[in-house]
C-alpha cells in the first residue's frame, strides 16, 4: 500500500476527519489500558524547533501506543545545514517505521514528505499545524457538539495556527470569522481553498479587521501569540500592530454568553489574552491542549498502521 502523509487538513477529506475523531473518542475514553497497537514500531521526532506541547503529546502517545520513540533535535540533525532534507529522509527511511517532523520552514517538510519511504506527519511548519488545528476541532465538537452551524472567530495573527483551524473547521461544516490587522491576514491560497471548502459544505467564512465583528455572536473564540518562534526581532512592531486585538472582557461580551475561548499554547497573558478570559470558565485551553496527545494517536494509528 503506497504511504500516506500528513502535509496539511487539506489532506484529509471530512469523512476522514470524523472517523479519525470516533478513534480519538476510543483512544482517550480507555487512556489508561495498555494499548500496543504499535508494538515494535519505531517512530522518530525530527524536530528544528523546540517545543513543549508537540514534543511531549507525542513522545507519550508513542509510548502509550507501544512504539519506540527516537528525538532528533537541532544539535542532533541540523536539517539542511549539516544534513540536507533529501538524505535525511532517505536514511531516517531506512531505519524509522514514521517520522514526526517539526520544521523551521514548509519547504523542508515537502522535501522530507518527497523523498521518505515512511509516513511523515507535520508536526508543525510555518506555513501549517494539522495536528493542532485537528485537536482544536474535535475539542469544539466534544464541547458544543455537531459541527454544523457553529461560529468560531479566530483574532490576531493569520499564522500556521489559524491556517490549519478555518481550513478544517469548514471541512466539518463550521462558520469562522478571522480577524487580524492589516499586514498580517491568512495566505491568500489558504482563504482560496476555505473559501472553495466553504462552498461545499454552506459554511459561512468572514474575513475582517475588526474583532468584534468576529466575535460577535460566537461560540468559540481562539488566539494565539502576537509574536511567534523565528519573529522576536519584529516583536515591537507586532505589539503595537496588534494592540486592539486582545480577549478581554469587554470583547467577549459580544460572544455569545456560552462561548468558549481557546489557544493553542504557550499564552503571553497581559498580550493578546488577559488572565481574567484564560483562568475563565469558558477557557478550555487545557481540555485543547490534552486532546492533542489523543488526536495525534489515532493519526498515527491511521498513518503507520495502514
Amino acid at each position: 500500500m503506497k504511504k500516506r502523509d500528513m502535509v496539511c487538513i487539506g489532506n484529509f477529506k471530512a469523512d476522514e476527519i470524523f472517523q479519525l475523531f470516533e478513534s480519538t473518542k476510543l483512544l482517550k475514553q480507555y487512556k489508561q489500558r495498555a494499548q500496543d497497537h504499535l508494538k515494535g514500531y519505531n517512530i522518530g521526532l525530527l524536530f528544528q524547533k523546540p517545543s513543549n506541547r508537540t514534543r511531549v503529546s507525542f513522545e507519550v502517545g508513542i509510548n502509550q501506543l507501544g512504539a519506540n520513540c527516537i528525538y532528533l533535535g537541532p544539535n542532533e540533525i541540523n536539517l539542511g545545514v549539516r544534513e540536507s532534507a533529501v538524505d535525511v529522509a532517505k536514511t531516517l527511511s531506512r531505519y524509522l517505521d514514521g517520522i514526526v517532523a517539526r520544521t523551521n520552514t514548509h519547504e523542508d517538510l515537502i522535501e522530507l514528505t518527497k523523498n521518505a519511504d515512511i509516513p511523515v506527519i507535520n508536526g508543525l511548519s510555518d506555513f501549517c499545524h494539522p495536528c493542532q488545528g485537528l485537536a482544536d476541532i474535535f475539542t469544539i465538537i466534544e464541547h458544543k457538539g455537531k459541527p454544523k452551524g457553529i461560529n468560531v472567530a479566530y483574532i490576531g495573527d493569520g499564522n500556521n495556527v489559524c491556517h490549519s483551524l478555518m481550513l478544517g473547521c469548514v471541512k466539518v461544516g463550521m462558520n469562522i470569522a478571522i480577524a487580524a490587522p492589516k499586514g498580517y491576514a491568512p495566505h491568500p491560497s489558504v482563504i482560496d481553498d476555505t473559501h472553495a471548502c466553504a462552498k461545499k459544505t454552506k459554511s459561512k467564512v468572514t474575513i475582517c479587521q475588526s474583532p468584534k465583528e468576529a466575535v460577535k455572536n460566537a461560540d468559540v473564540v481562539y488566539t494565539d501569540v502576537w509574536v511567534s518562534m523565528g519573529q522576536e526581532n519584529e516583536t515591537e512592531k507586532r505589539i503595537k500592530d496588534f494592540q486592539d486585538f486582545q480577549i478581554n472582557e469587554k470583547l467577549v461580551k459580544s460572544a455569545k454568553g456560552d462561548f468558549i475561548f481557546m489557544h493553542c499554547l504557550p499564552a503571553h497573558r497581559g498580550q493578546e489574552v488577559t488572565g481574567e478570559v484564560m483562568d475563565s470558565k469558558n477557557s478550555v485551553v487545557f481540555d485543547q491542549a490534552e486532546n492533542r496527545l489523543h488526536v495525534q494517536k489515532a493519526i498515527m494509528l491511521l498513518l503507520f498502521k495502514s
